[in-house]
Formats: C-alpha cells, sequence, structure tokens
C-alpha cells in the first residue's frame, strides 16, 4: 500500500512538472526588437534601453517598459528607439512622455517641487528616530536620584 502512494505521487509531480518541460519558453519579450547589424545600431539600442529603464509601464506600474512584457510596454519602447532614431535626445523623450502620462511615468521621480519631499522625508524620519532613541536611553539609563 505504501509503495502504491509513492508511485501515486511520483505520478502527480510528472504530470506537474511536464507542461512546464515541454512548453517553449517566450524569450520574445526580453530580447531587443532589432538585432544590432552595425555599430549605430548597437548603440541606437543601448540608448533606447537606458531611456527605457527610467519609464515605468502602465500596465505592471512596478517594473521600467525595458523589463516589462506586456505589449504596450513593448510599444512603448518601439516609439523610444523612433524618437531616438529621429535624433531626440533622451532627455526629449522623456519629456514627451512626462507629457502624455505626467510624472507618474517616471520611475525615478525628479528632485523639483513637493517631490524633494520623496527624498528628504525618509531621511529627516530615520533621524527624528535614530535622536529619540538617544533620548530614551539616556533617560532609561540614568540613575533616579532620591530613591534610596
Amino acid at each position: 500500500m505504501k509503495a502504491r502512494s509513492l508511485v501515486a505521487a511520483g505520478l502527480i509531480a510528472l504530470a506537474l512538472w511536464l507542461p512546464s518541460a515541454a512548453s517553449p519558453q517566450d524569450v520574445s519579450a526580453t530580447a531587443p526588437a532589432a538585432a544590432p547589424g552595425n555599430a549605430a545600431d548597437a548603440d541606437l539600442e543601448d540608448r533606447t534601453t537606458a531611456v527605457a529603464s527610467t519609464l515605468r509601464c502602465p500596465v505592471c506600474q512596478g517594473e521600467s517598459i525595458q523589463d516589462s512584457p506586456s505589449q504596450l510596454a513593448q510599444d512603448m519602447r518601439e516609439l523610444v528607439r523612433e524618437q531616438l532614431r529621429a535624433g531626440k535626445t533622451p532627455e526629449e523623450v522623456r519629456a514627451y512622455f512626462v507629457g502624455r502620462y505626467g510624472e507618474w511615468i517616471l520611475l525615478e521621480p525628479r528632485m523639483t517641487g513637493l517631490n524633494v519631499l520623496l527624498y528628504v522625508f525618509p531621511v529627516a524620519l530615520v533621524l527624528g528616530g535614530l535622536a529619540l532613541v538617544v533620548v530614551l536611553v539616556k533617560k532609561w539609563s540614568t540613575p533616579a536620584s532620591g530613591t534610596e
């Protein structure tokens, strides 16, 4: 009876493993759209990757359009490539996407206006917490006078 349950468990494990092993892996989502044929194409791909890595995918929201496998991200990467090929600078390409989607599209917000709080607040919070700990430790470690 015990051997039968081991065989059944093995068959279940094999059945779960086979579909993932038999299905072809989709490598097109991570591969560049155009294989670089010369130095200019390689430079364009490098610049496209650099800009696409700074823009947020509207579908995935936690990934850049460079890392996202969604169709919208692929379309956005192609648009970045076309704009760079047309002679626009990376800043102009980012400005285009900010104009279309807002500052939210940038993975790293610019350090202007209220966005400065995103950079300053965590540091101030940690420093304030450390100061509080120091004050409390000093208060707890000093002997109380007059309790003899």
